[in-house]
């Protein structure tokens, strides 16, 4: 399963190319991040997530230039890897036909009391399953 987010584009989002500045998609990763993340969280009681996250590494690869338009584009993002302490987000910024950007985001859950990582949660990592892809991630770098 994908967590499917609509990204808005703003005009401050372009370069003087026109195009969505390389820095820029950073931003929208994270916007869908967050609502993906969050998705489990506070809403709903749960301490999962809310306690921090830090991101400790990032891969993009720009496909495709993304210009400015009224329609919002489509971030889908699924876990591609769980491990004790960390997880892997990948991502592709896309409109059904033409994919922009294929990305992955290693994240840290973070104990912002102690200043330190910490493990997963049993709940954490349950609701993190089910995103699960692990093969989703060759073939898109593959495509």
């Amino acid at each position: 399963m994908r967590h499917i987010y609509s990204c808005p584009l703003r005009w401050s989002d372009m370069d003087a190319f026109g195009h969505v500045n390389n820095v820029v998609f950073l931003r929208y990763l994270e916007e869908a991040r967050i609502d993906f993340m969050f998705r489990l969280a506070p809403g709903d009681g749960s301490p999962s997530f809310s306690g921090g996250s830090v991101v400790a590494r990032h891969e993009i690869d720009y496909v495709r230039p993304l210009v400015h338009r009224h329609e919002p584009v489509t971030i889908e993002s699924w876990v591609t890897k769980i491990g004790a302490a960390s997880l892997t987000i990948a991502y592709e910024i896309k409109d059904p036909d033409v994919t922009y950007v294929r990305a992955s985001t290693v994240v840290v859950p973070f104990d912002l009391e102690a200043q330190r990582p910490r493990r997963i949660s049993a709940e954490e990592r349950s609701f993190l399953e089910e995103y699960m892809d692990d093969g989703m991630q060759g073939r898109a770098a593959a495509a």
